[in-house]
């Protein structure tokens, strides 16, 4: 018998609820409250999240974010800035205890990060883990000195069609491990670009480009192979059914309880809707 896992898709949220959704449930699973969760979700308005030791107002251009109409919020998870629109942004909840989840963070990350893999491959895309043994390897895939995301090298990195395309971050409280990240559809690299600071267009233009040339979105690779686009239906069709393979569990459709409703909105007042912590550093 396979372990069953609560799996919910919320549809789109504005950013605060997104962030305080995640953590809820860590909460409630931490306290024996909530099975282990798979969540699937997107974002109204358009966001952009930063990483948990961020400094917005060094990083940030809020000025040109309110312009673009956009969100924004803090994640509790490292990482760099990540704009989300064209995305299934997908996280996973499960107790550091569970079988099979791997003490390093590392290791946690390439097990969980299986289902992605799988995932990509249901669409038809050539997916691989690959291992950063080497500085060369890092710098292969990823470039410092820039505030987004998918510029950050991290131990095992998830390579499609050779380039780097799903960000994810994790963090560990309570002895859960909760890992989110962005499954990209289309991505406006202007955009995100435009809402970073940067201390002169020669040093924007030229991180702009390395972010281009290495992160990219189910999209464009579908464009370049001159296959059909892929839809949001049919992406999470994909990815739920990879990351119910890659866990090796039955995913069961639920939503969320109660009391993680009420640890949601308390959340959302006390952190995540809230200017002392999204810019408090």
């Amino acid at each position: 018998m396979k372990e069953k896992w609560r799996f919910i898709s919320s549809g789109a949220h504005d950013p605060a609820y997104n962030m305080a959704a995640d953590e809820a449930i860590l909460i409630a699973h931490s306290e024996g409250k909530s099975p282990p969760t798979v969540r699937f979700y997107g974002w109204s308005p358009a966001t952009l999240s930063i990483g948990y030791f961020q400094k917005a107002m060094e990083e940030i251009d809020f000025e040109q974010l309110k312009a673009e109409g956009l969100g924004f919020v803090r994640r509790p998870t490292g990482g760099r800035a990540v704009l989300h629109d064209k995305e299934l942004t997908y996280s996973l909840i499960v107790s550091e205890n569970y079988p099979g989840i791997p003490r390093s963070v590392t290791e946690a990350y390439r097990v969980l990060s299986e289902g992605l893999l799988l995932g990509f491959r249901k669409l038809g895309l050539n997916a691989q883990m690959v291992q950063l043994e080497s500085d060369e390897d890092k710098t292969k895939y990823a470039s410092m000195g820039s505030a987004a995301c998918f510029d950050s090298p991290s131990w095992y990195e998830l390579v499609v069609e050779g380039r780097k395309i799903a960000g994810s971050a994790q963090t560990r409280q309570k002895q859960v491990v909760l890992q989110h990240g962005s499954i990209l559809l289309d991505m406006d690299t202007d955009q995100l670009f435009r809402v970073l600071k940067f201390k002169n267009e020669r040093i924007q233009e030229r991180l702009k480009q390395q972010f281009i040339h290495k992160a990219v979105a189910i999209n464009d690779l579908c464009r370049q192979l001159e296959r059909p686009t892929v839809q949001i239906e049919e992406a999470e069709q994909a990815f739920r059914s990879g990351m119910a393979e890659g866990l090796n569990v039955e995913l069961v459709e639920g939503g969320l309880t109660d009391y993680e409703h009420s640890l949601v909105m308390q959340l959302m007042e006390e952190k995540y809707a809230n200017e002392s912590w999204n810019l408090r550093r």
